[in-house]
């Protein structure tokens, strides 16, 4: 039988080395003398604070002796949870990952692990630290995939979440592979997922599945916040729910309205305002529900004389200017919106660029809700660099080219082939212009 060396040994050749007593090195490295006795002699598992100890009072790197540790735990003994937990949170702060997929893979051939494993994976998400609770969530899910368990959709939730990025194909299929688990979550992950998921559609422009999304997200909201009674929903929505359960019935409302109104039904769009500027139906009227519905009324009022200018009805152009004027995080959005139109219908609107010039640059975009989603306001801001560049560059000026190196810039950041191919058309644009002899 082939022997392994194991830790108490390599600690047995280091005091042998130095010529230190257990009790020297018991008090330099400030384990009881007793525990590092037994230690060696076999007698008693190594716990996380005792190895972690050892390592220091060695001179070594904190997770020199994990891997051996993992041996330990998992096939020396039976293995306890009082000591693989520590374990495994400390693998994660120190990036073995290596050591976290040994332990849950093991583990994991015992299905009453898994809860145990989900919950760091748990605690892991909340401090950030994707990686490590990526792995465990990777794992625990594959043990349950025929569960079709609640706790499994909950991982491939975590796990949409924490991939999600820059590049819009990915973000596709991360969101074609979620819609498989969102009616296996409970109400309170499944309205955030819903919400998750139409952002992501809108981005890509799949209005069908934005529409598809929205009618169950309305659907899911609508029935739990009619289920409980008021006082049963204020505890549930401040305890439970990232936003009161109101607001997402609102925002499936304005994504509806939206929907319609990238689809050019601007009448549709219309129409559907009152759906979600109207809040006679709320019964919740504290401070933050009255900050929500005004928010709501802003949005739908900049609304209602956004999608009469969309018509074409640019006598109502100057109005919408003021009243976004006075309500700065909407000053970007209705710039873009304005110069695609002026593109459109051929309208001159320098004096609504030079009056808001200051909002050109690209900044983050806030509301009461918090920062404005990432993907969604670059994909934005590209789009309105190339809008802006043609319209400067059809009026044969040559204002344009930095918004449009802008446009490609950004475009190649967000990976979007598409946008890139148009930013890189207007370049080709604005140099055959300026190519051209000034005699002709």
């Amino acid at each position: 039988m082939v022997h392994t060396v194991k830790i108490r040994d390599e600690i047995a050749a280091y005091l042998t080395k130095h010529k230190l007593s257990i009790n020297q090195f018991a008090i330099s490295s400030g384990i009881h003398s007793g525990t590092l006795s037994r230690v060696m002699k076999g007698q008693q598992a190594l716990a996380m604070n005792h190895l972690t100890r050892v390592t220091s009072g060695m001179g070594l790197s904190e997770d020199y002796f994990y891997s051996k540790y993992v041996d330990e735990c998992l096939y020396d003994s039976t293995p306890t949870w009082r000591r693989l937990r520590p374990f495994l949170l400390q693998c994660a702060a120190l990036s073995r990952l290596d050591c976290i997929e040994r332990v849950a893979q093991n583990l994991l051939d015992n299905l009453l692990y898994a809860p145990l494993l989900f919950e760091i994976a748990e605690e892991l998400f909340e401090q950030k630290n994707w990686q490590a609770a990526a792995l465990i969530y990777e794992n625990v899910g594959a043990s349950e995939k025929y569960q079709h368990s609640e706790r499994l959709a909950l991982c491939q939730y975590r796990l949409f979440l924490i991939h999600l990025g820059d590049d819009p194909q990915k973000n596709l299929i991360a969101a074609i592979l979620l819609e498989n688990y969102v009616d296996k979550l409970d109400e309170i992950n499944q309205l955030d997922a819903l919400k998750q998921l139409a952002d992501i559609y809108h981005a890509l422009q799949e209005w069908d599945k934005v529409s598809e999304v929205v009618e169950e997200m309305l659907r899911v909201a609508s029935f739990h916040y009619d289920l409980h009674d008021e006082s049963c929903r204020r505890h549930r929505d401040h305890k439970l729910y990232k936003r009161p359960l109101y607001t997402y019935i609102l925002h499936a409302q304005l994504m509806r309205s939206c929907n319609y109104e990238e689809m050019g039904d601007y009448k549709t769009a219309l129409d559907t305002l009152p759906q979600y500027m109207d809040h006679s139906w709320i019964r919740e009227d504290d401070e933050e529900a009255r900050r929500i519905k005004a928010q709501y009324i802003e949005w739908g009022t900049a609304n209602t004389y956004l999608y009469r200018v969309m018509d074409g009805q640019i006598e109502v152009l100057d109005t919408y200017v003021e009243y976004i004027s006075n309500h700065e995080n909407e000053i970007f959005m209705a710039l873009f919106k304005i110069v695609q139109l002026a593109n459109q219908y051929k309208w001159d609107v320098d004096h609504v660029i030079q009056r808001f010039a200051d909002y050109i640059p690209y900044r983050k975009v806030y509301s009461i809700f918090g920062e404005h989603n990432k993907f969604i306001h670059e994909k934005n801001y590209t789009q309105f660099c190339s809008e802006l560049a043609t319209y400067y560059l059809s009026r044969n000026r040559y204002k344009g080219d930095d918004v449009i190196m802008q446009s490609v810039d950004l475009s190649a950041k967000l990976d979007s082939e598409q946008q890139v191919i148009r930013g890189t058309i207007s370049v080709d644009f604005e140099i055959a212009i300026s190519n051209i002899p000034k005699s002709c």
